[in-house]
């Protein structure tokens, strides 16, 4: 079973190597299965979030962090 860290590890690395779409698919899968996000999976997923194809799911994620008192 996975934690926090290790989804908000797996979600930076695909990330961090061009494999946006991955990482979000990932965070979402993260979320079904009951998993909070942290401050760092925010960074992680919104850098997931630099290319202009995922312009929209980065707002959405925007206003998940901007809710949860993030910001």
């Amino acid at each position: 079973s996975r934690n926090v860290v290790s989804w908000t590890a797996l979600i930076a690395v695909y990330a961090h190597r061009g494999y946006g779409k991955e990482a979000l698919l990932l965070f979402r899968k993260m979320q079904l299965e009951g998993q909070v996000p942290t401050t760092v999976t925010f960074i992680a997923v919104l850098n997931a979030c630099l290319v202009p194809a995922a312009l929209a799911e980065g707002r959405l994620i925007h206003a998940c962090v901007v809710a949860g008192g993030f910001e």
